[in-house]
């Protein structure tokens, strides 16, 4: 088995592809159809004239690069992530790596609340912009859902956001920081072969297990998803729009007519690149499973049920780049195909 760090790079090949934008200020028809085929095309797109004031994330992004400027002991203080907090260039539990330091923060109010104290030398500052972003982009997601769920024809037009918005609600806040070698975050482990222009992985190749992302960023570019194989889509920044995901587990309530997306970022060798990104998640106990409308003679359900946390439980125990939900199919892979998965994770 090859293990190999974030920092690889394979032989890829790169595809401009107009990646979907969806302005929801259109006719809700409309906008419902735009999202169906996005969610099955590519399980990615863009939304503008969301609704998320301007002024919430600006002092979100505000709060983040004042954090990331601080000096490496400082930044330690909010450390190590176990699993929330700040950690720089270990991804996970399992050996991977990446040019990226970050603030992981549960939604609970009172969890970012006593989190602050060691994040911020204003703490009610931080923990108001932050609950702040996280009660817009929370809304955000919900109204996606919503959609989703009527264009889904689910009667319970609900099902999907009421996961979100209810009290336990397992979301998380994760802040990304990608600065240009030498600015910050030890680079030791960097590949100094790479020549200084040359775009390093920052995030390796990964899908959410959540059920919906909402990431925001900067003007600098980074993030790209897959097509599949070896291809690879950039995704043009824009600070004025937000960035759709789907996660493992609307895959799954969908019974893979969704399909969760496979992305990474790029850390730039020249600009520092600030990603906030919301993954909207369920309580713990809850039950995931194909909703009944997802499931036909034509299309059996594809996956058991679940609860979250062991959904989680399986996430944290594999690499990176893991094809999670495929242990969790009605017919799950043989133990021979999971050694090829690890060895195709492995080097991801």
């Amino acid at each position: 088995m090859v293990v190999a760090s974030a920092t690889t790079i394979r032989n890829e090949r790169m595809r401009a592809v107009g990646v979907p934008v969806i302005d929801l200020s259109r006719k809700r028809s409309q906008v419902m159809e735009l999202i169906l085929k996005a969610c099955e095309d590519y399980g990615f797109f863009k939304v503008i004239n969301h609704g998320v004031p301007k002024d919430v994330v600006a002092r979100m992004e505000e709060e983040g690069f004042h954090f990331f400027a601080k000096p490496a002991s400082e930044k330690q203080k909010a450390g190590p992530p176990s699993p929330f907090g700040y950690g720089s260039k270990n991804i996970g539990f399992n050996g991977d790596m990446g040019e990226v330091e970050y603030l992981l923060l549960h939604s609970n109010p009172l969890s970012i609340s006593q989190a602050s104290n060691a994040i911020s030398t204003d703490p009610t500052k931080f923990s108001c912009a932050v609950n702040e972003y996280i009660e817009a982009v929370r809304d955000l997601a919900c109204e996606i859902l919503d959609l989703i769920a009527e264009v889904l024809r689910i009667p319970d037009k609900s099902a999907l956001s009421s996961l979100i918005r209810d009290v336990d609600s397992d979301s998380l806040l994760r802040l990304n920081h990608y600065p240009p070698p030498g600015s910050g975050i030890d680079c030791h482990d960097c590949n100094s072969s790479l020549p200084r222009h040359q775009n390093r992985v920052g995030f390796g190749e990964h899908t959410d297990p959540q059920i919906l992302t909402l990431l925001r960023s900067n003007e600098v570019e980074g993030l790209q998803i897959s097509l599949g194989g070896e291809v690879w889509v950039p995704v043009p920044p824009d600070p004025t729009s937000f960035c759709i995901n789907v996660g493992d587990a609307l895959q799954a309530m969908t019974n893979g007519r969704f399909v969760s997306v496979r992305h990474r970022a790029m850390a730039n060798s020249f600009k520092s690149r600030l990603s906030m990104i919301f993954f909207g998640a369920p309580p713990l106990h809850a039950w995931i499973s194909p909703l009944s409308e997802m499931v036909t003679p034509q299309k059996p359900r594809l996956y058991r049920p679940f609860t979250w946390a062991e959904y989680k439980k399986v996430t944290y125990s594999l690499r990176l780049g893991a094809t999670r939900l495929d242990f969790f199919r009605t017919t799950t892979p043989s133990p021979s195909d999971d050694d090829d998965e690890e060895q195709d994770t492995a080097s991801a």
